[in-house]
């Protein structure tokens, strides 16, 4: 029902798009106003929530570790996985954020039955690293790909990714291909929480939606392109005075851009709130970005109040007559 509820939702999003320019002529607020304020409590959010962790106190170490912490020089070191240095530590950021290194060791759990009795056993699970890899690199070079709707001139690389991307020459005008991969990313990722049990029963409206939004987003764009055939100068016109913030809709842009556009706002607008904020608290999760140096610097709590010593000699200068009295043993007598 959670995946229903999510479903329906991004439908009524695209018919109120449909509608509010068809009917009630609209274009001006979906394709000035809405952007715009998407943009900004897009900004605002993602400000308030990354001073909002850095706020957080983080009282001791706590970095989730893969590997041999650094002990004895005859015991190798898994410095990757069980970084002790700020430079390891960097390194294993570099490999986490590019190329979801804890990710690649996913496994999965599965009750065996050897011989009458049941077995649990793991084993390696990759297509949810190879998937989740495929669809975060596809909307990275969709939204690099964008860029030509927002700059002038256009940066030197969008045309080379643009090259790159659409290089099998397939139809015309050409099928990139991080459009195709893009799509079957999160087809896998939500066909996943759909098919296996125990994700659906954790799967709540939260991890649907976005999937589904993101795929709206993706289909609209792809329908724009192949399909629909829409006027890539009047956008081009529309988005610079977005950025110039002289925003003018020009005549003749086909109502699936507005869809594609009141989708894409949506996002904008629910990342600062959703689960999708791991792309910024990655950065500053203290179980990936602290090194695991337990062992050779004490780390103290500097929300500690300063307590002063109190030593048993004291202890027992304040308390001798009662200790004496309740049959104590005493190191001084009275």
């Amino acid at each position: 029902m959670n995946a229903f509820y999510s479903l329906i939702f991004v439908f009524a999003l695209v018919l109120i798009a449909l509608f509010g320019v068809g009917a009630a002529h609209l274009s001006y607020f979906f394709g000035v106003i809405l952007p715009l304020a998407a943009v900004i409590v897009f900004i605002v959010g993602i400000v308030l929530k990354v001073l909002g962790w850095g706020k957080s106190a983080v009282p001791f170490r706590i970095p989730t570790t893969g590997g041999q912490q650094q002990s004895l020089d005859w015991i190798k070191q898994n410095k990757w996985d069980n970084p002790s240095t700020a430079s390891q530590t960097f390194i294993r950021m570099v490999f986490e954020v590019l190329f979801f290194r804890s990710l690649f060791r996913n496994t999965s759990v599965s009750l065996r039955n050897e011989d009458g009795v049941p077995v649990v056993a793991y084993s390696s699970a990759k297509w949810l690293w190879l998937f989740a890899l495929m669809f975060h690199y596809s909307f990275l070079i969709i939204v690099l790909r964008h860029l030509r709707l927002f700059m002038d001139p256009v940066p030197f690389f969008v045309p080379v990714l643009d090259f790159m991307d659409g290089i099998l020459q397939i139809g015309a005008p050409r099928l990139y291909m991080s459009d195709l991969l893009i799509v079957v990313g999160l087809s896998f990722l939500l066909l996943r929480r759909l098919v296996v049990p125990i994700f659906r029963y954790i799967s709540n409206a939260a991890d649907y939606f976005p999937l589904l939004l993101i795929l709206g987003i993706a289909l609209s764009g792809i329908y724009m392109r192949y399909f629909g055939k829409v006027d890539v100068i009047a956008i081009k016109e529309l988005t610079m005075g977005l950025v110039t913030l002289s925003p003018k809709v020009p005549a003749g842009i086909d109502a699936s851009f507005y869809v594609h556009i009141a989708l894409v706002s949506t996002l904008l607008i629910y990342f600062p709130f959703s689960k999708l904020m791991h792309m910024g608290g990655v950065f500053l999760s203290p179980t990936r970005n602290m090194p695991n140096n337990t062992r050779i610097v004490h780390h103290e709590n500097p929300w500690n109040p300063d307590v002063k010593p109190h030593s048993y000699e004291a202890y027992e200068d304040d308390f001798r007559e009662h200790m004496i009295e309740a049959g104590l043993p005493v190191e001084k007598q009275a």
